[in-house]
């Protein structure tokens, strides 16, 4: 009798189940995509155009919360002036974004 269990548990189960967890798998990818993937991706594209964008004498802000002004712009750094005559070499990876900057960047390229 307890040997029978297992066919009579698959033999409940009913037909086309399969198509509706594969549906409802799929519906959960989509929504994944379009509320956390998409938007991610849209910021980070903007965080690179902002950081590209960088020239020399903007005030930068650093991950680290160091503060300064960019005083020269190489290929993949920025050296920037921490204090009089103090300069520091930093890649362009460390510079710290906040929504604040990323508006500001915006509402100058459409001026």
């Amino acid at each position: 009798m307890i040997q029978m269990l297992p066919l009579l548990q698959a033999a409940a189960q009913p037909k086309g189940g399969g198509s509706m967890t594969l549906l409802f798998i799929l519906l959960i990818i989509v929504i994944f995509y379009f509320f956390m993937i998409r938007p991610q991706q849209k910021k980070q594209k903007q965080v690179e155009e902002f950081r590209k964008g960088l020239q020399k004498g903007d005030k930068v802000t650093t991950i680290g919360g160091i503060h300064g002004k960019i005083v020269d712009v190489k290929e993949n750094t920025f050296v920037i002036e921490i204090a009089n005559d103090v300069r520091i070499e930093i890649e362009q990876a460390a510079i710290s974004i906040d929504d604040n900057q990323l508006k500001n960047a915006e509402k100058a390229k459409k001026e």
